[in-house]
């Protein structure tokens, strides 16, 4: 078993990236620009690495080699994106790797991708790459080449010597436990379960009983073997169960207007664990999007659009225009699922003020997350 944790610190060790591993400060999925960019990382990745796993690490400060981190990224269905815009696409898993200097909610991405039998190329065109272009690694360079290059295998043993050298042991597994259960305070309670005597889940939150049933909030979810965040929210609520064979996490999103809150399921993530030491992660979507009347969903489309051009030209905000921006991720996404207006890129457009009003912030992150995740299921 890798512990991820020593495998992103032994890839960094190698100081510059090469043919097997790419680091990033970040990754932008919203954009087509962005998604341009990291498809060619795959696909050269892909193509160079036919026989080992190859890896990008995200949250990375390039000029230092240092760990500055990224927010939690729990797309399950990356692979879908891929899928799309790829021929032969590798199979890829993006993982939360929990790094305790970190601040709170940061940890550091690791993409593993693993190629399949067969030349990688785009599928169509995205951005200003031609659908059939084909990359590949040119030292830590993704370079477009020949649709008939010769797909040579050159750094298996170096992985597998950099991979073996993650190996986890019970010194990391009980260091990570007593860490993860020293978080406990007066609000967050924390627990931790072991799994076929091999694997270690460690979870904590803020309990609340509703309507005779239990929810945490202020979620945090390790599996502390690996080092990966299963999970990681501070404003969604969860429903955790689990048995001698599973863990189970159900998450909800609280969406409605006004006082009017209800909530809707959005996904259920169980972990199944066997007997030979490995296990599978299986997703599932749950989400109903609730609908208004579309009046007064113009109105208020019109009311949080009235607020962004406030806070960006520097307009005094009145009491109601607070309230208003508080909830303005909330409805905004209420309003995106109704296919009113342009919501998301309203906000997309006004971020960096957005980014002044912490509580908003979060909130626009939250939306933009549960947006991500609805899509790609649609």
């Amino acid at each position: 078993m890798i512990n991820k944790r020593l495998l992103v610190k032994n890839l960094l060790a190698h100081n510059d990236e090469n043919s097997f591993y790419d680091k990033k400060l970040r990754i932008d999925l919203s954009s087509k620009e962005g998604k341009a960019k990291f498809l060619k990382h795959i696909c050269a990745l892909s193509n160079t690495n036919p026989k080992n796993n190859s890896y990008i690490v995200i949250g990375i400060d390039d000029e230092v080699n240092g760990i500055v981190g990224v927010d939690f990224f729990d797309d399950s269905k990356l692979q879908n994106l891929i899928n799309a815009y790829l021929t032969n696409a590798p199979l890829i898993q993006y993982e939360n790797i929990a790094f305790p200097h970190l601040e709170t909610g940061k940890v550091v991405g690791l993409v593993t991708i693993r190629a399949q039998n067969g030349l990688t190329a785009l599928r169509k065109n995205i951005w200003k790459y031609y659908g059939g272009a084909v990359f590949f690694r040119d030292g830590s360079i993704s370079m477009p080449k020949a649709y008939d290059v010769e797909i040579k295998d050159v750094n298996s043993e170096l992985v597998e010597k950099i991979e073996k050298q993650a190996s986890n042991n019970i010194e990391h597994t009980l260091d990570s436990v007593i860490e993860f259960l020293s978080r406990k305070n007066d609000v967050l309670e924390t627990y931790y379960k072991v799994f076929k005597e091999q694997f270690v889940i460690c979870w904590s939150g803020k309990v609340k009983i509703k309507n005779g049933q239990k929810y945490y909030s202020r979620v945090d979810i390790e599996m502390v073997n690996e080092q990966v965040r299963l999970f990681y929210s501070t404003l969604d609520e969860v429903q955790i169960s689990y048995d001698d064979d599973s863990f189970s996490i159900l998450e909800f999103v609280e969406l409605g207007i006004g006082n009017q809150k209800k909530y809707h399921p959005l996904e259920r993530q169980t972990l199944n664990f066997f007997h030979n030491g490995t296990y599978k992660l299986e997703n599932k979507i749950l989400f109903n999007p609730p609908y208004y009347d579309r009046k007064t969903l113009h109105h208020i489309y019109n009311t949080n659009l009235s607020v962004l051009y406030k806070i960006t030209n520097g307009v005094h905000l009145k009491e109601q225009d607070l309230i208003d921006l508080r909830q303005l991720p909330e409805t905004m996404l209420i309003c995106q699922f109704n296919n009113v207006g342009e919501p998301i890129e309203k906000m997309k457009a006004h971020k960096e003020m957005l980014k002044t009003y912490p509580d908003t912030d979060k909130s626009y992150k939250e939306a933009l997350r549960v947006l991500r995740k609805v899509k790609y299921n649609s």
